[in-house]
């Protein structure tokens, strides 16, 4: 399957395509589509082996078979030692790669796992969900009322005629319909302030929802890279990358160890 493809499916549910009404603003819709477009495109990404590769590759001896041991290893916890994500170690060439050196069966020393490379899909496509759920609670409070008040004027700019015209089975509605429908829309807000009022609270009621489900899927981010999420930028800031041993070798090791038993 080509890469094209894959994302095909996505593209067919968010076109950029001018709309003739707007029930939201353009930070709402950075919120349901652009948000989710990039949640659902990087769970395909990590679920699409033809493009990055395997999930995870088990170094080990040929007692047992590739495919079963990348299979064991990648449902099973591993880990880094603490004392061997040292810059100094790792440039004398007494590590292969940070956080991966010698460790007994019974070694006392610290170390640190990393579990949580197995669920990224999961948490990525739950993620894109929640942040859609705001978008279909505003579309069930807005009830359709714009496309109500204007449906019909879709081509409103071009009703210069008497009569109603038809260009490409489009509909151009007359003058008089066009000036009719307006005043209808006029009087909608005007005579019905009340109900007006109640929808404008349900809009910025969505929106405080948008804020607070940011805030919460910052927390459940930090919550499932077991707290380090939070401070990652800051630490990236303050330290940089240059050392061969960073921040990131610490959260997102590349090469990471596990026991085999018997």
């Amino acid at each position: 399957m080509s890469l094209f493809a894959t994302f095909s499916q996505i593209g067919h549910n968010f076109k950029l395509k001018p709309q003739t009404y707007n029930i939201d603003n353009w930070i709402f819709k950075l919120h349901y589509k652009a948000t989710v477009l990039i949640f659902l495109v990087s769970t395909l990404l990590v679920c699409s082996r033809q493009y990055i590769g395997e999930h995870i590759r088990c170094i080990a001896d040929g007692g047992v078979p590739d495919h079963v041991m990348n299979t064991f290893c990648f449902f099973t916890s591993t880990f880094t030692v603490v004392k061997h994500l040292d810059a100094k170690l790792l440039d004398s060439g007494n590590l292969a790669h940070p956080g991966v050196g010698p460790y007994g069966m019974n070694s006392t020393d610290p170390i640190k796992r990393h579990a949580y490379y197995q669920w990224v899909p999961f948490v990525l496509f739950g993620q894109a969900i929640m942040f859609y759920l705001t978008h279909i609670l505003w579309k069930k409070l807005e009830g359709g009322r714009l496309r109500y008040l204007v449906d019909g004027l879709k081509l409103g700019a071009f009703a210069l005629a008497e009569k109603e015209l038809s260009v490409d089975s489009k509909r151009i509605p007359s003058r008089m319909e066009k000036e009719d429908k307006i005043r209808q829309i006029r009087e909608a807000f005007l005579t019905r302030v009340y109900i007006n009022r109640t929808w404008s609270l349900k809009l910025i009621f969505c929106e405080i929802l948008n804020l607070l489900h940011v805030v919460l899927q910052i927390y459940i981010t930090n919550a499932f890279l077991k707290g380090n999420f939070n401070q990652l930028g800051v630490e990236i800031w303050n330290e940089g990358l240059e050392s061969n041993v960073d921040i990131l070798d610490e959260v997102f090791p590349k090469v990471r160890k596990i026991i085999l038993h018997n």
